[in-house]
């Protein structure tokens, strides 16, 4: 029984410290995204890696280091659009409802 709570702690404190683990309630855009800015950001941080980038891109260094660093804001596209469940669109009914009934 130690070893769950030891081992649900160790994982609990590595989330909290590298944000790109995720938990349970991390969605599948945002995990992506993660893992997305991690690679880009290795790219920028390591000089011969952006090197042979640029070279492969017939372009300078700068101007490849500028390109990644954007691509930074939304590396995996815009984040899908968040639907409402049956429970909650039957709750958001009831709202209406109740707001129609009071005017």
């Amino acid at each position: 029984m130690a070893d769950k709570l030891r081992a649900q702690q160790q994982l609990e404190a590595l989330q909290a410290r590298y944000i790109g683990i995720g938990s349970a309630d991390t969605s599948k855009h945002e995990w992506t995204s993660n893992m997305a800015r991690d690679s880009l950001a290795s790219y920028v941080g390591h000089p011969p890696l952006l090197q042979y980038m640029s070279i492969g891109m017939g372009q300078p260094r700068e101007k490849t280091r500028v390109q990644l660093l954007e691509r930074m804001i939304q590396p995996v596209g815009p984040p899908p659009k968040v639907r409402l469940g049956l429970g909650r669109a039957m709750q958001k009914g009831l709202h209406m409802r109740l707001l129609l009934i009071v005017l």
